[in-house]
């Protein structure tokens, strides 16, 4: 992206800002937020430049449900401590392994180890709290 576009950008009005997109993308967005429509534009315009969001990302964005332990690559490790204990998991042939078995989800890991249920992403850190 040009340097004088990003100066452009960075002191655009609302009207200016709708203006750039018309020019690019056609009708502007209703947005009444300066700042959140400068942030898309140029969102959208490094997009058109680098690239966008990837295949998984996008699915995740458009409500596949795509659960977070599915964006790991295989043999990703990924670790937790339980009361003293460092417990560890593998990715591997979407499965995960653990202490020498493979196991369907992190949720049956996560309930092996702590005795309750828990969601497996949040136990592992791979989600955030509710």
């Amino acid at each position: 992206m040009e340097r004088s576009l990003l100066k452009r950008l960075e002191t655009a009005d609302l009207a200016e800002l709708r203006s750039e997109w018309e020019r690019r993308y056609g009708v502007a967005p209703g947005l009444r937020s300066p700042d959140l429509l400068r942030r898309i534009l140029a969102w959208r315009i490094q997009a058109g430049a680098e690239g966008g969001l990837d295949r998984a990302t996008r699915r995740l964005l458009a409500g596949n449900r795509a659960r977070p332990e599915t964006l790991l690559s295989e043999g990703t490790v990924i670790t937790r401590e339980w009361k003293g204990v460092r417990h560890e998991v593998e990715i591997a042939d979407g499965v995960f392994l653990y202490r020498g078995e493979r196991w369907k989800s992190l949720s049956e890991i996560a309930r092996a180890i702590t005795g309750t249920r828990w969601n497996g992403p949040r136990f592992f850190g791979l989600r955030e709290a509710a």
